[in-house]
């Protein structure tokens, strides 16, 4: 017997968080009876649970990796008709959500799972999950610009935690560089705020690493499944 919340994230439906939500909803029956109690348990091989009427089954759990272009978002649909990261994951069987975000200019790696409980450990910014990007940026920022991020940098919805930056590459000819950072958090186009707050506007951002996942040579617009091994360092990366 587990927790209902516990089921519906296991079975990819939503975070434990967001199950709680459609269970305090009423959108979720056992056997037939709604149940809004948290700590109501069941038994996932022997009760019929649904949500919003629709039954739900233990899922294989399933883990992909996706470069994504850039110009698409990380959306199960788009009301303006753009290009969504499911676009590319024909062939999945399963349903399978983004674990966080990469924004509609960005690229590069995005997890994709139907591992709820998972997903939302790696976004949680208490398990200080590590996230990498190769960042271009118009002009050079100077060492002292580059200390501020890894002091961290006043937003208008706070004040951003210490990061990882340093220099990856400098064209003078272009004028521009290109900065490794590394970020413990997750706030909405943090790293593009970061830089216009240090007045360099981001011209390319791609994220090379999740935690110990690497994007490593998977080509733009390609999803292949993660190993065991990498599984299972995804798991032992998240600090308690």
């Amino acid at each position: 017997m587990e927790r209902l919340q516990k089921i519906l994230a296991q079975a990819g439906i939503a975070s434990r968080r967001k199950s709680e939500e459609l269970i305090l909803a009423g959108k979720v029956t056992v056997n037939g009876e709604v149940v809004t109690e948290l700590g109501t348990k069941a038994d996932p091989t022997v009760d019929e649970i649904t949500v919003n009427g629709r039954s739900i089954a233990a899922e294989k759990k399933v883990y992909y990796m996706l470069n994504k272009p850039k110009g698409v978002i990380t959306s199960a649909s788009d009301p303006e008709g753009r290009k969504i990261v499911q676009d590319y994951m024909k062939g999945v069987k399963e349903r399978v959500y983004p674990v966080g975000r990469l924004d509609y200019d960005s690229e590069g790696l995005l997890i994709l799972t139907n591992d709820g409980e998972l997903a939302n450990k790696l976004t949680h910014p208490r398990h200080h999950v590590p996230k990498t990007y190769l960042v271009t940026v118009e002009g050079v920022p100077h060492g002292e610009a580059l200390e501020k991020f890894r002091r961290g940098i006043q937003l208008e919805d706070g004040m951003t935690k210490p990061a990882e930056a340093d220099y990856y590459d400098v064209d003078t000819d272009k004028k521009q560089a290109t900065i490794r950072v590394t970020i413990y958090e997750g706030k909405n186009r943090q790293i593009r705020r970061m830089f216009d707050a240090l007045s360099h506007k981001v011209i390319r951002l791609k994220r090379i690493s999740f935690g110990e996942l690497l994007i490593g040579n998977l080509k733009r617009g390609i999803y292949r499944p993660l190993t065991k091994e990498e599984i299972d360092q995804l798991h032992k990366g998240i600090k308690q």
